[in-house]
């Protein structure tokens, strides 16, 4: 987001950091979903596994989360005249999100590749009208608390979803390759372009792309630079997790393979 947010009190605006960065966290999920989902369909080989887990996901992340704006953020808004017609759209998407979803149970191959596209579209711009629309206008409200909104509402800031650990370095070995292993080839993995994410969500975005990773799977990053710092985080996040090789390293991009062990 580039213009500059004025929030009511402090709280306020570490509470939308929060939101934002949660909000990063599931465009990340739901695109390493899809990317599987896609990759799968493709290769002809595994497609309803990789269909199952983006549905199962979304019951479990992406329509939760819905529910919960709808209850926690979304009254605020219907009571404010200059939000009123955003919000109702907003849950008019919501449908059209959690219609896709079902739609998706039983989907052929080819027709989830679609549709998970078409779920990431949909929910992309949602999170944009919210991040860039509705926040803005709750948080600059002197009479709407957005931490009072907040309160208990995990679904909403992903609380839930790590205890994360501290102390653990990613320390790259010679060559490049944390794991050792003499590195990979990139065999049909999803691949999340860091590059066109917006500075701010960058990290939580790949954090929520490398959760929806499941064990034996993995991910190519491509980064602008080489993100030491970003694989110490993921190292104190998930310590052991993930092999990760170079595949490219620079002057344009540096690609990485992230494989979960």
């Amino acid at each position: 987001m580039n213009d500059l947010i004025i929030a009511s009190s402090p709280e306020d605006a570490r509470a939308l950091d929060a939101v934002e960065n949660h909000h990063a966290q599931l465009a990340g999920a739901l695109a390493q979903h899809v990317g599987a989902v896609v990759a799968a369909a493709e290769a002809g080989a595994g497609a309803a596994a990789a269909r199952d887990e983006l549905v199962g996901w979304c019951d479990r992340e992406l329509v939760p989360h819905a529910q919960a704006e709808e209850k926690a953020l979304y009254p605020a808004g219907l009571a404010m005249a200059n939000a009123r017609l955003l919000v109702e759209a907003m849950i008019a998407e919501h449908t059209v999100i959690t219609d896709l979803v079902d739609t998706l149970r039983d989907a052929t191959p080819v027709r989830a590749a679609a549709l998970g596209v078409a779920l990431q579209t949909v929910f992309g711009s949602h999170l944009t009208k919210e991040n860039e629309q509705l926040l803005p206008l709750l948080v600059a409200a002197p009479d709407v608390s957005l931490v009072g909104l907040l309160d208990g509402m995990h679904e909403l800031l992903g609380e839930h979803e790590h205890g994360h650990e501290h102390g653990h370095e990613a320390q790259p070995a010679a060559g490049g390759h944390t794991c050792g292993c003499g590195g990979h080839d990139e065999p049909g993995y999803p691949e999340l372009d860091a590059r066109a994410v917006p500075h701010a969500i960058r990290h939580a975005t790949i954090f929520g792309a490398l959760d929806a990773v499941q064990p034996g799977g993995g991910m190519v990053l491509v980064a602008p630079h080489d993100p030491l710092p970003l694989l110490a985080q993921i190292e104190q996040r998930a310590p052991g997790a993930f092999e990760v090789s170079y595949t490219e390293r620079g002057p344009e991009a540096w690609r990485l393979l992230f494989v979960r062990r």
